[in-house]
Formats: C-alpha cells, sequence, structure tokens
C-alpha cells in the first residue's frame, strides 16, 4: 500500500457533523421520519408488504469458480449492495453483510427475505473489504468479525472507531476524492449524497462514499447509498470513464422521503450515463424490505425506464442472488450505450 494523497472538492464538514454540500440537496429531519412511519401508515398511504408474498431465485453455489478464479474479471451478487468483486487477482466484498437482520439486534429489525447468495464459510479468501458508510445493512458487525483482521478495509472518515472497536485494525480512513494503491488497484474514495449514524445520538458523524476501484485495464464503480447528484459527472471529470458501475435501485419509495438520499431506477440510470460506464449492475434491492415499493418493483421498473432512455439492454445486468457476471473483454469493447446509436 502506497500514495495516500487529498485533494477536496467541496467542504462538508462543519466541525461537528459532516454534510452535503451539494446545491440541490433537501435535508430530511425527525418529523419527516415521524411523518412516513406513523403518519403515512395511519393514513393509508403507506403499504403493509408481506415477506411471504416474495420469491427470489437463489443461483446455485459456484464457491468452486470463485476460489479458483484468478484471471478472469467477475462480479458476483450476493445480496443487497454486498458483491464479491474478482479483479486483478483480489477478491474484493463490498459492504458486506451475512446476517439474518441488518439492525443492531437479531431478534427485531428487516429480516432477509433470501439467504445470501455465497454463505460465508464458502467465499475465497478475501483480500480487500470496501464500506460505504456505517448504516446497518452496509456496515455488519457480525460478518465483519467474522472476516475479521485478514482482509484491508478501506472506509470513510470516523467509521474506522468502529471497526477498532470491534478489534479491527487493518484499515484505512479516506476522505472525498483521498486515493490509495493496494496490490496494484487504485483506489479512490469518491462523493456521494446519503448520510450516515448506528443511532440517533449519532447523526452524521461519519462520513459516506461511493468507491472507484482501477485496475489494470478495468475500472469499478462501487456506488454505495445516494441520491441523485452532480457528483456522478464531477468523478467522470476527475477519472474518466468507468467499465462497470454497481448502482442501487432500491429504497426509493416514497419519493417525497426519498429522494435525497436514495435514488429510483431512472436516477441510478442517470447516474450511470454520467458516469460513462459500459455496465450497470444493479444492488440495493432484493434482500430487506427498506421503505414503500414492493420489493421486486426495482428491476422491473429499471428495465422499463432503461428502454424508455433508449438505453441497450445488453447494458443492464440485473443478476439473481448469487449469480456470477464475468466481463469479458467483449462485453466492455460494445461501442454504444444506446440502442438508437448501434
Amino acid at each position: 500500500m502506497a500514495g495516500l494523497s487529498t485533494s477536496f472538492a467541496q467542504q462538508h464538514f462543519d466541525g461537528e457533523q459532516y454534510f452535503n454540500p451539494f446545491p440541490d440537496f433537501e435535508q430530511r429531519g425527525f418529523g419527516d421520519v415521524l411523518r412516513w412511519i406513523v403518519w403515512d401508515r395511519l393514513t393509508g398511504k403507506r403499504p403493509a408488504h408481506n415477506p411471504e408474498d416474495y420469491k427470489f431465485e437463489l443461483k446455485p453455489n459456484n464457491g468452486e469458480y470463485l476460489k479458483n478464479n484468478s484471471d478472469d474479471f467477475s462480479v458476483t451478487w450476493i445480496g443487497h449492495s454486498t458483491l464479491l468483486i474478482q479483479m486483478d487477482g483480489m477478491n474484493i466484498l463490498t459492504d458486506p453483510i451475512f446476517s439474518d437482520r441488518c439492525s443492531p439486534v437479531q431478534f427485531a429489525g428487516p429480516k432477509r427475505l433470501v439467504p445470501p447468495g455465497i454463505s460465508l464459510d464458502s467465499l475465497p479468501p478475501i483480500d480487500l473489504v470496501v464500506i460505504s458508510h456505517d448504516h446497518y445493512d452496509h456496515l455488519d458487525k457480525n460478518t465483519i468479525k467474522a472476516l475479521g483482521n485478514k482482509p484491508f478495509y478501506v472506509v470513510p472518515l470516523g467509521v474506522g472507531e468502529i471497526l477498532k472497536s470491534w478489534g479491527i485494525t487493518n484499515y484505512q480512513e479516506l476522505d472525498w476524492w483521498a486515493t490509495i494503491t493496494f496490490n496494484q488497484i487504485r483506489i479512490v474514495c469518491t462523493p456521494a449524497q446519503h448520510f450516515s449514524g448506528r443511532n440517533p445520538f449519532r447523526k452524521n458523524k461519519t462520513l459516506w462514499a461511493s468507491w472507484l476501484l482501477k485496475g489494470r485495464v478495468f475500472t469499478f464503480y462501487y456506488g454505495g447509498d445516494s441520491g441523485y447528484f452532480p457528483g456522478y459527472k464531477e468523478i467522470y471529470e476527475k477519472e474518466g470513464p468507468v467499465h462497470v458501475a454497481a448502482l442501487p435501485i432500491g429504497a426509493y419509495e416514497p419519493r417525497w422521503f426519498m429522494s435525497p438520499v436514495h435514488t429510483n431506477p431512472r436516477e441510478a440510470l442517470k447516474a450511470f450515463l454520467d458516469l460513462q460506464a459500459r455496465i450497470f449492475i444493479p444492488i440495493h434491492w432484493g434482500t430487506f424490505i427498506l421503505s414503500d415499493e414492493a420489493i421486486t418493483a426495482p428491476p422491473e421498473v429499471l428495465r422499463q425506464e432503461a428502454r424508455e432512455m433508449g438505453i441497450d439492454s445488453e447494458k443492464v445486468r440485473i443478476l439473481k442472488h448469487g449469480e456470477t457476471q464475468i466481463i469479458s473483454d467483449a462485453l466492455i469493447a460494445r461501442p454504444s450505450l444506446l440502442q438508437e446509436d448501434k
């Protein structure tokens, strides 16, 4: 590991809390939370979800291929925002959560609707873990403690203290636009428009981020959690085009509440175009019920929006839980994103 450097495009810390510096960002407060959780339900505006209504296909375990793969650039969707990325001979996890619930406790809180696409003990040895922010569905204590200190963790500012409290010392905190090199992969901490906090008393005490992983040939972008914001264009302007972008498409309803911090499928596609990415892999859906849209809706809406926006359907790779997408040169080399430009 070498070469820590930082530049600042925006001021996003006021000495007490981190904040979103983007001009169109609208802050949501505790009153908005109550309106959504309590008032919308009392007035019938918030639909009830029955977990028994949702069934997802789990791909057969491909653990042997993943354990032996050292050549292919591949992306495997384990569930929610957890991806296994195999790149330049490295095994990388994003926001790993293998617990049954994304919650401070395992007897209450949002419960998985489908098991992890690959079990924790079937993973190949993990070299790098990328964390976008400290929310329970992205930073899972049980999973991190199971992975232990063998992987190297890259995290936004402040999140390292949480890892340290769990016995993890092999980490690096980064601010937006800071870069490091790890095993010949250049890692760039890039902005996102979101928020943080594992309890009401620690709101925005740690930073949130997205990440670029720039290998020998390919560049991978991990979007974490974000509302749509001008940072996507800025990332392209600073770092160039992306080969594969993993972008969140779920937890977007109701829009009056979610839009500042969660993209809907159309906004995720706009971010994909802003990044000049070649392949879109959707994340942050299909695993936990966190919002008001049907949990099966995000990929259906994504397909429809891609058609309406004229985006080549071959570019949008909607994976099943446990499915692996090998990113071949031929897939990346397709010359156009838009159908009408073929």
